[in-house]
């Protein structure tokens, strides 16, 4: 009997151990802009493993991304949560959002350079296969990753969440090296069916490997399920709505995705 429950211990005690572990880390833009990554492994898990960046939505780096990169640690990657706006800038007051995103997007340099900056201290990560990289984004984050594929940077593959679709600088034929998902809301008002037309043409004309799944009845931000209450707030929010089905479902091709391109 006290054998049984000295193995009993020590399996809650291997538990307990393997929590997750996360940290914030101040890293530097190009453009000088100073930024707040958040960190999150797994550290049972011993030696470097694929590491994933996530992009906020026009949010900013709020606790939902957090929450993202948690959850991806769970899952056995190395997750960093960057900061597109500098100083973990975020808000729930969509007038400040749009701000803050417009800022950025007003030069697709800085943009750039500060998605870049945030994949090279993933990179940097002990926990960090360098070699095998990938990145996630809501919102206008989603729209990063695919301007990230549509650079050729050296990820394995990208997955868009109710992402930005449109860009003023398509991908060239042969430019997009990493692999594509796209987990687009049927019913996102913010995404034309001629932004959706105008994508697939664009992904077929570059050659390059995507996919594009239409999410019956989702909205705008359909995986977060703080949208509900960010449509409907005080400061008469945008045209968003949490949908249960196609979080769970966006989240479950991603994993499939993930396990494709990593093997």
């Amino acid at each position: 009997m006290r054998m049984f429950l000295a193995l009993v211990l020590l399996a809650l005690s291997g538990l307990t151990q393997a929590a997750i572990k996360t940290q914030e880390i101040p890293y530097q833009s190009t453009d000088g802009t100073k930024m707040i990554g958040y960190y999150a492994y797994d550290d049972a898990i011993k030696g470097p493993r694929p590491g994933v960046v996530v992009v906020h939505e026009f949010w900013g780096l709020n606790d939902y991304a957090k929450r993202r990169a948690r959850d991806l640690a769970g899952l056995g990657y190395s997750a960093l949560a960057i900061d597109m706006y500098g100083g973990g800038k975020n808000t729930e007051h969509p007038k400040d959002a749009m701000a803050f995103m417009q800022e950025v997007l007003k030069d697709s340099a800085v943009a750039s350079a500060r998605f870049q900056a945030g994949l090279d201290l993933l990179k940097q990560q002990p926990q960090t296969d360098p070699d095998k990289l990938a990145a996630i984004g809501y919102c206008f984050g989603g729209g990063v990753v695919l301007n990230a594929a549509r650079q050729g940077l050296p990820l394995k593959g990208v997955v868009s969440f109710h992402g930005a679709l449109a860009t003023n600088t398509p991908a060239a034929p042969g430019s997009v090296k990493a692999k594509i998902l796209v987990e687009h809301g049927a019913k996102d008002s913010m995404i034309t069916p001629d932004n959706v037309a105008a994508f697939k043409s664009e992904m077929d004309k570059a050659g390059a490997d995507y996919k594009f799944v239409s999410l019956k009845d989702a909205k705008h931000g359909f995986s977060n399920p703080d949208a509900d209450r960010l449509g409907h707030g005080d400061h008469g929010g945008p045209d968003i709505g949490y949908n249960k089905a196609a979080d769970e479902s966006s989240w479950a091709d991603m994993k499939a995705f993930f396990k494709k391109i990593f093997a």
